[in-house]
């Protein structure tokens, strides 16, 4: 079960400097939205990962895929395939947020996710502002409506 809440910060804003923290490179592609089938290459490691419908909460499961398997599937994907660097840090309460820095015609979009052990302490939480406008419960901002080609309804939120 995933449960996240997302946010649309803005870079300038951010009191801390996303390249002092971990970085990873991330490559995906949609095989299908309904339901959500990605493949994903997250460095040196790729995935085959099937979601489910919602918007805070969604079953999702992921399977290793072999980087031959990852290129055979990527191939096939529908729809741009998104690439982006994603910054972990931490936050209080063991919390972690994911920033995503979109790359190609997604830049310059930036979304923020901050993953939840449960769902009371993901509706309990207060962001702090700079997280900025809040898109949980818009369906533009998963990243399946982003590789549709949505790219008017994201960037120029930014």
């Amino acid at each position: 079960m995933e449960i996240e809440r997302k946010f649309l910060p803005v870079l300038e804003q951010l009191p801390f400097r996303p390249e002092d923290y971990p970085c990873h490179r991330i490559e995906q592609g949609y095989l299908c939205t309904d339901p959500v089938v990605r493949v994903r290459r997250d460095d040196d490691s790729y995935y085959l990962t099937y979601k489910s419908k919602g918007l805070m909460v969604r079953e999702e499961y992921n399977l290793p895929l072999t980087k031959e398997s990852y290129l055979h599937l990527i191939a096939k994907a529908d729809g741009r395939v998104i690439t982006k660097n994603r910054y972990i840090i931490p936050l209080e309460d063991d919390l972690k947020l994911e920033l995503d820095i979109f790359e190609g015609d997604l830049a310059p979009l930036i979304l923020a996710e901050i993953e939840f052990p449960d769902e009371a302490s993901a509706r309990d939480y207060q962001p702090p502002a700079w997280l900025g406008e809040e898109v949980t419960y818009s369906t533009q901002y998963h990243n399946s409506a982003l590789a549709s080609g949505q790219k008017q309804l994201t960037a120029d939120k930014t």
